[in-house]
């Protein structure tokens, strides 16, 4: 019986294997939201400290999301192939190449940790925190990269709902160890800013043994045992050559932080701060998105694979209608309610003074982003993720931190957030030429004979 992702209408496809996916990245984006809100609670230092950790957790989810970017489509494009010892190969090396990385980010929390803390703050108790955080977060991060790369194999097999399940106890069990350990309840002792991270931790490590149980038990075909695996060098090379370019795209975003935190830095810290607040609301809104995408890389490589370039034009359809709606309400909320989304921070009049503003102008760009986002998922799936790469550096690097720059000097903090709808719009208009130009060379040519 062929796989579901040839045979199944698109329009219900896309929603059964994206809706659960969408669902659990929504949970996921709660980590960041629910520490910031508890620690905040806790105290200033605290959330201090965890912001400067947020660029290691941004980097630890690049490495680990760009590896199974990488599995999903060789997965899914072997799968479409019908060649199941392959498929069985990449999921294998997937693990492998997880732990592996797991291990840098690792050696990386015992020997650099502090260093890494001082470097942005002179306070001692802020970077003698910040330093306990990111040393918990990088030894234990094992349970991230496993747990992530077996979401994509479960995306790569038509089995999104059992991502959903895996992915939302992980971050259910961390929202409610989150408290208990900051605060020390029900005669814990407190931890504080220690216990957001073994809060953390726990959460991930839990969906990654889950995970594990949900492939051995439910996708038979799959078989992730190491007692058959033979490491190929060549395997690797297929999983990065997708894999690296999305690894770049998504640490884009952690050296865009810094960077506007050095445009930001001369106005004021505060300005630092709603730029954060905006980096984790905003995850609410392109989380969705991003959900979906992961679901059309399996649907558009599997069918790449199969040659069946019908399907693969519905689905490019459907995806950026749905994600054209999706930023569009995201849009509209940050539009409308701009100081209650900052409220959940306790914003002070100053911050909200500066945040109003940013987040509505910010949010124009939103469609645009999504748009972009889309496209970026298909040339990924269609194993063009170079091209991948140049749009999301654009989107996130090479435009808007000079159009910050520029802007902030000539007309001050206000103008300076326009260089995100300006980016934005100008790397949707890019990504749509691009998508002309491998829709021609990539999926017009296939065999029409192979259509379901």
């Amino acid at each position: 019986m062929e796989n579901k992702m040839g045979t199944m209408p698109m329009k219900k496809l896309l929603a059964t294997m994206s809706l659960p996916i969408m669902l659990s990245m929504l949970i996921q984006a709660c980590y960041n939201i629910v520490d910031s809100m508890f620690v905040a609670r806790y105290s200033q230092d605290a959330l201090a400290a965890v912001s400067l950790a947020f660029p290691i957790q941004m980097l630890i989810i690049a490495v680990s999301v760009g590896t199974a970017v990488g599995v999903n489509s060789l997965l899914a494009r072997r799968l479409g192939e019908g060649r199941m010892e392959a498929v069985n190969q990449a999921g294998q090396h997937g693990i492998i190449l997880a732990l592996l990385s797991s291990a840098v980010f690792a050696l990386f929390g015992l020997s650099g940790a502090r260093m890494f803390a001082d470097l942005f703050t002179t306070s001692e108790a802020i970077a003698s925190q910040a330093a306990q955080y990111i040393g918990i977060v990088t030894v234990f991060c094992f349970g991230v990269f496993v747990q992530i790369v077996m979401e994509r194999i479960m995306q790569a097999t038509g089995n999104a709902v059992y991502n959903m399940v895996m992915q939302g106890i992980g971050a259910l069990v961390n929202i409610i160890l989150d408290p208990i350990f900051i605060f020390g309840l029900f005669g814990l002792p407190e931890m504080g800013i220690t216990g957001a991270a073994i809060a953390t931790v726990t959460g991930q490590i839990l969906a990654m043994v889950l995970g594990a149980w949900i492939i051995h038990k439910k996708i038979p075909f799959i078989h992730l045992g190491l007692h058959h695996f033979h490491f190929s060098l060549e395997t690797c090379r297929q999983i990065y050559s997708v894999g690296f370019p999305a690894i770049i795209m998504q640490s884009v975003a952690s050296v865009m932080t810094l960077g506007m935190n050095m445009i930001l830095m001369p106005y004021s810290e505060l300005a630092i701060s709603v730029y954060s607040v905006y980096a984790k609301l905003q995850q609410f809104i392109f989380m969705p998105v991003m959900g979906m995408n992961s679901a059309l890389i399996a649907i558009v490589g599997y069918n790449y694979g199969a040659q069946k370039k019908q399907r693969i034009y519905q689905a490019t359809r459907y995806s950026l209608i749905a994600a054209a709606v999706i930023m569009a309400v995201g849009t509209f909320l940050f539009q409308l309610a701009p100081q209650t989304l900052l409220g959940m921070f306790n914003a002070s009049a100053e911050m909200l003074e500066i945040g109003i503003p940013a987040l509505k102008t910010i949010s124009l760009s939103f469609v645009f982003a999504g748009v972009s986002i889309v496209l970026c998922s298909i040339f990924q799936a269609l194993d063009d993720g170079m091209l991948s790469l140049w749009v999301s550096l654009g989107r996130q690097l090479i435009l808007v931190l000079p159009l910050a720059w520029l802007l902030s000097a000539w007309g001050g903090l206000n103008r300076l957030w326009l260089a995100f709808v300006i980016s934005e719009a100008i790397c949707m208009l890019f990504s749509i030429a691009m998508y002309r130009r491998v829709r021609v060379r990539q999926i017009d040519g296939l065999n029409p004979d192979l259509e379901a």
